[in-house]
């Protein structure tokens, strides 16, 4: 087997400090599955010829190893996980300790191997398209009072318009969803996406 290490994951996770064993157990799966490792987004992230199959990514109560196209996954062991509602393709196995992990590894491995018969097959997960989203009711008003707003929401990418409908749609409280739309208006007028 080569030596698929990318130097920059052994800089990562020097650097960690939370989940520093549990990552670096997570490493050693893709690795003994062939995936070549990189890094992207600032993550370990584990590819078949250049498309993305796994990343290792930790959160505040737990690390996780997130299938990019986990949603075309078996799971006969029911530990797929979809992150938020949001969440399309993506689907994580979620970890708290090293021991979770050493009791699944097996099944892990078998995970991987799925996942490398899945891109290697190219399937593809049908998205669903910005239209098939229910624009929050205050942004809605807020665009049939203005036209100005309505028509740059329009001109935004898709991916800026399902971010927009997120974050505002994403507040519990009446209040706070017209809060953001509030601070959102500006931003869409000068054709930026939340994140610009």
């Amino acid at each position: 087997m080569k030596d698929n290490k990318d130097p920059r994951v052994d800089d990562f996770l020097r650097r960690e400090t939370t989940w520093k064993a549990e990552m670096t157990k997570l490493r050693a799966l893709p690795l003994a599955c062939e995936l070549a490792e990189e890094l992207k987004w600032g993550k370990p992230c584990y590819t078949l010829e250049g498309k993305n199959v796994v990343l290792i990514h930790g959160f505040k109560g737990y690390c996780a190893l997130l299938f990019f196209k986990g949603v075309l996954l078996p799971d006969p062991h029911k530990i797929l996980v979809q992150q938020t509602a949001n969440v399309q393709a993506a689907r994580q196995v979620r970890f708290r300790n090293v021991r979770e992990i050493d009791e699944k590894e097996d099944i892990l491995k078998a995970y991987i191997r799925d996942a490398i018969v899945v891109e290697r097959s190219g399937s593809e997960v049908a998205f669903k398209k910005t239209s098939d989203y229910r624009i929050p009711e205050e942004l809605q008003r807020e665009m049939d009072k203005n036209r100005a707003a309505k028509t740059a929401f329009a001109a935004l990418t898709p991916g800026r318009q399902r971010g927009y409908m997120f974050y505002i749609s994403g507040a519990k409280q009446a209040k706070t969803r017209e809060a953001r739309v509030a601070k959102c208006i500006p931003m869409i007028l000068s054709g930026k996406g939340l994140d610009d």
